[in-house]
């Protein structure tokens, strides 16, 4: 019997050395990734159109830079359309962008209404459209952007407290009247200031994303209220002459001035490092094209057809102040998206 055992037991370990001499074989295996494929395939040889209202600034560019880094591996090719702010221009382009029968097309609308039934039209011919930062009336498969009501209560919250103990003053310059960011970001600002009846607006004007407007209005203003405490501007690219007009004055420091952007370094880090702005709101760009690039990947590869799918994704908001302008992580830089 003893003899049996030991038989026995000597098999046992005999197959469990085999087992273990086996197992790294298998480990070793590999495994067919089912779902690459049909992914690739998908995107290999499509085109996007790219429509914004002008190119030639930080969002655009950073958009059009980081969106291309992202699609280009899998073999899309990304074509722009400048209309250079003419809307008219923005129009004919999406009429011809949709002739030309690309798989999607990235939308930033100039108003509401104005590309809204060309917009339906593409996505009834077969074509998915993302909008980017700035809506319109149409919903389309996807919109990429800030929370712009969310935008307008945070820099209406930074102004107020900056008038406690002050005149109670403040300005507001708006972008275009017609524009979906500025009438969002107008009712956030109106949501802070319904809950404080001791805040006196002395201004609110449209300076249609003009930095020279923006620079007049305030000069204006400031003219007529040296005492102003506060000013809510609703884009840096804008309030570059907002805060030029209170720098000439002479009040840096003393009217606190609040916007927002893209997050761009020299845009919006620089520029509240120096004192021109006391607060900017970024949404920063990278993630937004990120964004833009994963909707476009989600929507080729998921067989869902354009107009099926209605989809949002809204970008995580940073405030950007004197406390953390100076960190490598607040902004980015154009250059290095164009990489």
């Amino acid at each position: 019997m003893k003899g049996v055992r030991k038989l026995i037991a000597g098999g046992i370990a005999g197959v469990g050395l085999a087992a273990l001499a086996v197992a790294p074989a298998l480990a070793q295996q590999g495994l067919d990734e089912p779902f690459q494929a049909s992914f690739k395939k998908a995107l290999e040889g499509k085109t996007v159109g790219y429509l914004p209202v002008a190119m030639n600034f930080d969002l655009t560019e950073g958009w059009f830079a980081g969106v291309k880094k992202e699609l280009e591996p899998y073999g899309v090719k990304v074509i722009v359309r400048d209309p250079n702010w003419s809307t008219s221009a923005g129009a004919q382009a999406l009429t011809t962008l949709i002739s030309e029968k690309p798989a999607a097309i990235i939308v930033h609308n100039p108003d509401v209404q104005t590309y809204a039934k060309l917009m339906q039209r593409a996505e009834k011919e077969g074509i998915y459209i993302i909008q980017v930062n700035m809506g319109s009336v149409y919903r389309s498969a996807a919109f990429v952007g800030a929370n712009w009501i969310e935008i307008g209560e945070r820099n209406a919250d930074a102004v107020i407290k900056a008038c406690q103990g002050k005149s109670n003053k403040i300005a507001i310059v708006q972008g275009a009247l017609s524009a979906a960011t500025s009438a969002y970001t107008l009712k956030g600002v109106e949501n802070v200031l319904a809950k404080h009846p001791e805040i006196k607006v002395v201004s609110s004007q449209a300076a249609d994303w003009d930095a020279a407007k923006a620079k007049a209005i305030t000069q204006t203003v400031l003219k007529q209220n040296p005492d102003l405490c506060g000013i809510i501007g609703f884009w840096d690219g804008m309030d570059i002459g907002t805060a030029a007009a209170v720098k000439e004055a002479g009040l840096t420091g003393k009217v606190f001035l609040a916007t927002s952007g893209g997050g761009e370094r020299k845009g919006a880090c620089e520029l509240v490092k120096s004192g021109a702005f006391d607060l900017n709101v970024s949404y920063d760009v990278p993630t937004q094209a990120a964004d833009m690039a994963g909707m476009i990947k989600w929507l080729l590869s998921s067989g869902v057809k354009p107009g099926d799918a209605k989809g949002s994704i809204y970008t995580t908001l940073t405030n950007i102040t004197k406390d953390n302008a100076g960190s490598e992580t607040a902004c980015w830089n154009l250059s290095d998206l164009k990489k």
